[in-house]
């Protein structure tokens, strides 16, 4: 078993934005990289998984069928989000009970057991609504970068509702804004107002308790941290790398497994 264990694992998350990919062994993570999933996902995790010859490879995110599809050379198998972001967040913080993860196309929200096993979850992947998506199309309306968006928001001097929370109804609402003079910054906030007050129902329906993980590639926003942080009135974890989380947890799953071989 232990030589098992000695054995370098790879976990993969493909998402709607971005792949990421996690190398580990029972020492813990040798390597991590980002990539953009750009119109070539499957070329994209050709260039991540080269010089990976035989080894265990689990996939999630997405676009993990496809994965296990186009690369049948590897020992690959798949694993939902929600047991990949479960395993990643166990590993990074044993005590938390909650985890809310907002990617590019779904929000998600885990609630955990002390042993680190999943109770309940909801998962929000029919709409742009709410998603990191939803604040790509706005910050484009906006015309304010993506990366900047966040602080961008946290530069207004007065909080404003945002009513809709369909993509094109909202862009509608932010053009009339802006044409009656409301400052950008302040129409930039009430969206991520709206997206977390969103994620906030999300998070009392299943249950939310503390100490609550943010992940996802929405947790780099600061904006989106501080109002999260608001409006539940306690302080939420962002992991140093919060999009590598559900990667990490593939990567843990694939090593389990070689460990009960």
């Amino acid at each position: 078993m232990a030589a098992c264990q000695n054995h370098t694992v790879a976990g993969i998350d493909i998402g709607s934005r971005s792949i990421e990919l996690v190398l580990l062994n029972s020492a813990g993570i040798l390597r991590h990289e980002k990539r953009a999933t750009t119109f070539d996902p499957l070329g994209q995790c050709r260039n991540l998984v080269e010089g990976i010859d035989g080894g265990r490879v689990i996939a999630t995110g997405y676009g993990r069928k496809l994965f296990a599809e186009s690369f049948s050379g590897l020992d690959v198998s798949t694993i939902t989000e929600i047991q990949a972001y479960a395993l990643g967040v166990r590993y990074l913080y044993p005590q938390a009970r909650t985890v809310l993860d907002i990617g590019g196309q779904d929000t998600k929200v885990i609630s955990l057991a002390e042993t680190g096993k999943v109770i309940k979850f909801e998962m929000n992947d029919r709409c742009a609504a709410g998603t990191g998506k939803f604040l790509e199309f706005m910050a484009v309306a906006l015309q304010v970068p993506l990366e900047s968006f966040g602080e961008f928001a946290l530069r207004s001097d007065r909080r404003i509702q945002i009513s809709s929370m369909c993509t094109v109804f909202a862009e509608s609402e932010a053009t009339s804004l802006m044409a009656r003079g409301e400052r950008p910054e302040n129409i930039a906030m009430g969206l991520h107002t709206a997206i977390v007050s969103r994620t906030s129902a999300m998070l009392k329906r299943v249950g939310a308790s503390f100490p609550l993980v943010f992940a996802g590639g929405v947790a780099h926003n600061p904006c989106a941290v501080r109002l999260l942080e608001e409006q539940l009135g306690h302080p939420v974890i962002v992991p140093q790398n919060p999009d590598m989380v559900g990667a990490i947890g593939a990567a843990l799953y694939a090593r389990n497994s070689l460990a009960r071989v």
